[in-house]
Formats: structure tokens, sequence, C-alpha cells
């Protein structure tokens, strides 16, 4: 018996990358899946294509599971409610979430257009927004239920041209922290995965320079996302009951737990600060504890376990 026997769940961006391994895992762990998957391209703003949904789920049927298919857009709150209310009229239930379904628009920030910015917030953000909005009243209301979102190490460490993303990730992170908390009394839990692996979005970053080059290669070998799928599914089980509000990576066969922003150090002036002292005294005594500003290469520069 699979740990999502008996389980209803919804996997958005379910036609590939992430969210097809996390659709075809939580099947084989026993669960009946609504995939989703509006079938766009990278960059959104298409029309998509119902295809890529469509075969996931045939694909899950053909090995015996119980699958349907989905291919309208996380950006539309109608259309989430009605992927709500499919997995209810077709299985009777929904009991999670997960939502990797995204797109990326990177350039540098000073030359980021308005609608580039808009369209990652709104997929990113606003998809998450929808999708845990669309369901909390019912899992609040049956007293059970899981939401996984993505973020990203763009917005919890840094990357360079990808600020619409970041943005749009540690958004993401400040929301599940609140549906966990105020999910905590109903049962209703909220964790967010930063992922490592190497997928159609990942391969549209343009690689630099030979140091790229070689992390490229190391994510194509070493980080895939059946093992990103391996915690969201997880994640969803009744035996994580207790796992809630936590942000954690997936890179390789490693996972990750991420602290959350907690004071560091604190400088205190009895007589009050003001510019001078402030510029004197309190960011010298700071200084020794600052954030670099290093990407996430800095911090993970070791090949992938």
């Amino acid at each position: 018996m699979g740990v999502l026997e008996g389980k209803v769940v919804l996997v958005t961006g379910g036609g590939n990358g992430i969210g097809k391994e996390t659709a075809l895992l939580a099947a084989k762990e026993g669960a009946k899946v609504v995939v989703n998957d509006l079938g766009g391209g990278l960059s959104g703003g298409d029309e998509g294509d119902a295809g890529p949904a469509e075969k996931v789920a045939a694909e899950i049927r053909a090995a015996g599971g119980e699958a349907v298919s989905n291919s309208e857009s996380v950006t539309d709150m109608k259309a989430v409610e009605g992927m709500v209310e499919q997995a209810k009229d077709t299985f009777g239930a929904l009991d999670a979430i997960i939502n990797p379904a995204g797109i990326l628009r990177d350039t540098m920030f000073h030359k980021m257009s308005e609608s580039d910015w808009d369209a990652v917030i709104d997929v990113h953000l606003r998809g998450s927004f929808n999708v845990t909005r669309a369901a909390v009243e019912l899992f609040r209301e049956q007293e059970k239920g899981a939401f996984v979102l993505f973020t990203s190490t763009s917005g919890l460490i840094g990357n360079i041209g990808q600020a619409n993303y970041a943005a749009a990730k540690m958004g993401i992170v400040g929301l599940s922290r609140i549906v966990a908390m105020e999910g905590a009394r109903k049962n209703v839990r909220s964790n967010v995965i930063a992922p490592f692996a190497w997928t159609r979005m990942i391969a549209s970053i343009p690689v630099k320079d030979e140091a790229g080059a070689q992390r490229v290669e190391r994510m194509k070998n070493g980080m895939r996302a059946d093992q990103v799928a391996q915690l969201a599914v997880a994640l969803c089980a009744d035996k994580a009951k207790d796992v809630t509000g936590q942000i954690f990576g997936v890179r390789g066969n490693e996972v990750v737990l991420f602290d959350q922003p907690r004071p560091v150090k604190s400088v205190a002036r009895l007589e009050g600060w003001n510019p001078e002292t402030l510029l004197d005294q309190c960011m010298p005594a700071m200084q020794a504890d600052f954030t670099d500003l290093g990407a996430t290469a800095s911090v993970f520069p070791y090949d992938p376990i």
C-alpha cells in the first residue's frame, strides 16, 4: 500500500518536469490524480495545449491508476475553482494540492519590462494564491488537507537576472507560512520546496561561462525531477501530519531544511540613533554578520549527492 492510498491529489504543471514526475509518483503511491497543465511555453502568454496533461493522465491510467486531465491556467481563479470541483466530482474528494506550475522570463532588472514582471508574478505568486484559496475552505471543513508549494533558491539566496522570479518565489514562502499558521488548528498543512532539478525550465537559462557549463552538466546528471517528486509526495502523506510551515530543498539525493528569517544580531543605543551614529557605530558593529551577495552556486558549491 502506497503512502497516498485512498487520497485525491491535484498536481499543477503536471505535463512536464517536476509536475509530471510528481503526478506519476502520486498515482504509484495510491492517489487518484487530477493532472493539470496549461501546456504552454516556458515564457507563458500563449493559449496552451491540452496534450501534455492528458498524456500524463493516460500514462497513469495505462499503469492501472486513476487520473483525469485539466488544461486550465492557475492564473484564473474560476478555472482553479473548477479544478477543485473536478476532483470532487470525479473522485469524490480532494486531499492535497501540489503546485509546481511556473514560467520564466529572465532578464537583468534594469532591462525588465512591466509585462515580464507581471507574467511571472501572475503564474507563480497569484497561481499559488489561487490554488490555496480555492481549496482552503474545503480543507478546513474536512479538517485535513496539504498544500505543497514551490519556492526557489533564486528567492531564498538570489540569482542574477531573476528579480521577477525571486520576488514571486519569496512571496510564496510568506504565503505558505501564513496558510500553515492559520490552518494548524484544522489540520491544514502547507510547506514549500526549493527544487534543484534539470527541467525544461532550467534548460532555458543561458550558460555564459565555463563554470556555468560545468554546473549544467552536474545538474543534468545528478539533480533530477523525480528526486524532487519524492518529497512533494511524502509531504502529502498522513505520516507528515506534523510537518508544516517549513522550507525544504531537494538537491539530488540530499534533502535540505532551510532556516527562516530570524534576528542574527541587534545593537541598541540608550540615547537613540541618528544617521551619523547609525553609520559610525551601528553598521560597523553589524558588518561582520552581513549576508554577502553570493548567488546560489556560492552556497551550494559542491557536487550533488
